[in-house]
């Protein structure tokens, strides 16, 4: 593969209203991409938006949805019809996290957590692939976490959907390969946006040195550019030592150790 062309592309991130998302905006439209900016809340996409149009002149459009609704993703591809907007590469960056013990948090909102970090992410991958390698090219960037390689204590429906969000990339990565679309997991560690605001915790980093967004976002681009991407990466030193000494070590102790750092 060569380099991604980024000035050719219109790129959909979800979860833009904030954090990494705001980044990936930001980086993206720097490269001359054009946008296509998804939240819940049409008030925050709009400012970025015009932050993003006027920094970087390129075209951006904005749906504010509730990714959490089942069929959410045929909703876009419709709306994304009627404005005559054709995506062509996608970041699944939505998600978010609930820092209690499992049986304290209401059904509503694990039930919420799974359908934005798995089921959206899932619909709108089946929804826009196809579009995808039909031309030949694009890309589909899923953001996963260190927490989806090993169990995550205090935060276990968080953990397991970042485990499924990577096991689920990696496969595509390997299923799709010949279909000219780029597949990429990024897997950063604790990183300076809303998300601990959301989890209701800044426990929820356990203790670890938090990256910031720029540079979790700028590792990722960069190794998506490479000629051939490996299907996931961990951002930061810290974040690839930890993950590394982790599955070579026993399962239980793992979970030992990370319940007392969550703790």
């Amino acid at each position: 593969m060569t380099s991604v062309d980024y000035a050719s592309e219109t790129v959909m991130i979800t979860g833009a209203s904030s954090g990494l998302g705001v980044e990936f905006a930001h980086q993206l439209a720097a490269k001359g991409a054009d946008l296509v900016l998804v939240a819940r809340r049409q008030d925050r996409l709009e400012k970025v938006a015009k932050d993003v149009r006027d920094r970087h002149g390129v075209t951006v459009t904005v749906i504010a949805k509730d990714l959490s609704k089942p069929g959410i993703a045929g909703e876009i591809a419709w709306e994304l019809s009627q404005r005559q907007v054709t995506v062509t590469s996608l970041i699944n960056n939505a998600g978010f996290a609930n820092y209690k013990p499992f049986t304290e948090i209401p059904t509503d909102r694990l039930r919420s957590e799974i359908a934005v970090n798995i089921g959206a992410l899932v619909e709108l991958t089946h929804t826009f692939l196809p579009k995808f390698e039909e031309r030949g090219s694009g890309f589909i960037i899923n953001i996963s976490s260190i927490a989806g390689f090993q169990p995550s204590p205090g935060m276990v429906v968080y953990g397991a959907s970042k485990a499924f969000v990577l096991s689920f990339t990696e496969g595509l990565w390997s299923e799709r390969k010949d279909k000219g679309v780029r597949f990429l997991a990024i897997c950063p560690g604790p990183t300076e946006t809303e998300f601990f605001t959301v989890a209701g915790s800044d426990k929820a980093d356990g203790g670890l040195k938090r990256m910031e967004s720029a540079e979790v976002v700028s590792i990722g681009l960069d190794t998506l550019d490479r000629k051939t991407p490996p299907p996931s990466v961990v951002t930061g030193l810290q974040n690839k030592v930890l993950t590394s000494v982790s599955q070579r070590m026993p399962r239980r102790l793992v979970a030992s150790v990370l319940g007392k750092m969550m703790g």
